[in-house]
C-alpha cells in the first residue's frame, strides 16, 4: 500500500523546465533518456506528474491533442512511467484516474505494452488494433521504388496538412508544423503533381525514427522509407500497424526486425477515425 504522504502528494502539470526529470525518469525505469522526444511531447501535449519530497518525479505522462484547441476530439496519452521505488504502489492508476477526469469526454488512445495493458484494461481501454516495432539496418535491394520522392519545401505545408486529416481524421497541425525544425528528414510522395504520401524521419537516441508515415499505398510507403534510409546510417526505428502485412514483410526483408508487439487501445471509441489503409506509422507511439 502507498504511504499516506505519497497518496496525498499532487499532480501537477509538467512543462519544459521537466524535461530533465523527465528523461531521469525514463532511466530509471530502464528506457531510454530520449530527451530530444520529451522536448516535443512536453511543447505540443500537455504533461502530467508529480513531484518526489526526495527530488524527481514519481510519476509521469503526456497528453497530446488533436482537433479545435478549445474541444479537442481525439487526446493520445503515452510515456506513462512510475519511479521503480514507487512501482507497484497505485501511483500509475492514480494518475491515469486523474487524466481520465481531466479529459472529460474527449475519446482517448495509447500504444500500451504487455506490461501496461492490463492497467488500461482495467480502467475502461479496449484493444483497437497492434502495431509492430521494426529496428536495424535499412539494406537497400530489390527493384528501384517507381514511386518519386523528394524533400519538403515550404509550399507543401498546406498540402500535407490536407492529407494528414483526411488520414487521422483529425488536426495534427501543431505537431505537423513542428516537423521540419524537429526532424532531419523529411520527404513527400509525388504522382502527376500531387502529394500522395509524406514520411519523417527523426533523431532519437542512437536510431532514426520513421514517423509519421502517411503513403497512398504500400509501394508508396516503400519508396519514402527508401528515400529516407539513403539519407542516413543510423538504424532505423519504425511502428508499422500490423494490417499493413506486405510493408512489414519487405521492411524484415530490408533488414528491420521485430522488436515488440504493442496493443492500440482506445477510450470512448470503437477504433481510431480517419483511414487506416493510408496510416502506416505514427510520428511516435507516445503520441499519434
Amino acid at each position: 500500500m502507498p504511504t499516506p504522504s505519497l497518496t496525498a502528494l499532487p499532480i501537477r502539470r509538467l512543462t519544459l523546465r521537466d524535461l530533465t526529470a523527465c528523461a531521469d525518469l525514463s532511466e530509471d525505469r530502464g528506457w531510454p533518456r530520449e530527451e530530444y522526444k520529451w522536448g516535443l511531447l512536453l511543447a505540443a501535449g500537455k504533461g502530467y506528474g508529480i513531484d518526489d519530497p526526495d527530488g524527481g518525479l514519481v510519476t509521469a505522462c503526456v497528453v497530446t491533442e488533436y482537433g479545435p484547441y478549445s474541444e479537442p476530439d481525439l487526446g493520445a496519452i503515452g510515456m506513462v512511467l512510475v519511479a521503480e521505488r514507487h512501482a507497484r504502489q497505485g501511483i500509475g492508476r492514480r494518475l491515469m484516474r486523474h487524466i481520465l477526469s481531466a479529459m472529460g469526454t474527449t475519446p482517448l488512445t495509447l500504444h500500451a505494452t504487455p506490461y501496461g495493458r492490463p492497467l488500461y484494461e482495467e480502467l475502461g481501454f479496449k484493444v483497437a488494433g497492434q502495431a509492430e516495432m521494426l529496428h536495424g539496418h535499412f539494406a537497400p535491394g530489390g527493384p528501384k521504388p517507381a514511386v518519386s520522392t523528394r524533400a519538403v519545401t515550404a509550399d507543401d505545408l498546406a498540402a500535407i496538412l490536407r492529407l494528414d486529416e483526411e488520414v487521422l481524421g483529425t488536426d495534427r497541425t501543431h505537431l505537423i508544423t513542428r516537423l521540419p525544425a524537429f526532424a532531419d528528414q523529411f520527404r513527400v510522395a509525388e504522382e502527376n503533381g500531387r502529394i500522395t504520401g509524406y514520411a519523417a524521419a527523426w533523431p532519437n537516441m542512437h536510431t532514426h525514427v520513421v514517423g509519421p508515415l502517411i503513403a497512398h499505398d504500400t509501394e508508396t510507403a516503400q519508396a519514402l522509407i527508401t528515400s529516407l534510409a539513403a539519407g542516413t546510417d543510423r538504424p532505423l526505428r519504425t511502428d508499422i500497424d500490423v494490417r499493413h502485412e506486405e510493408l512489414r514483410a519487405w521492411a524484415r526483408a530490408r533488414g528491420l526486425a521485430p522488436v515488440a508487439l504493442n496493443s492500440v487501445m482506445t477510450y470512448g471509441i470503437q477504433e481510431l477515425p480517419g483511414d487506416w489503409t493510408r496510416r502506416f506509422a505514427p510520428l511516435t507511439v507516445a503520441a499519434l
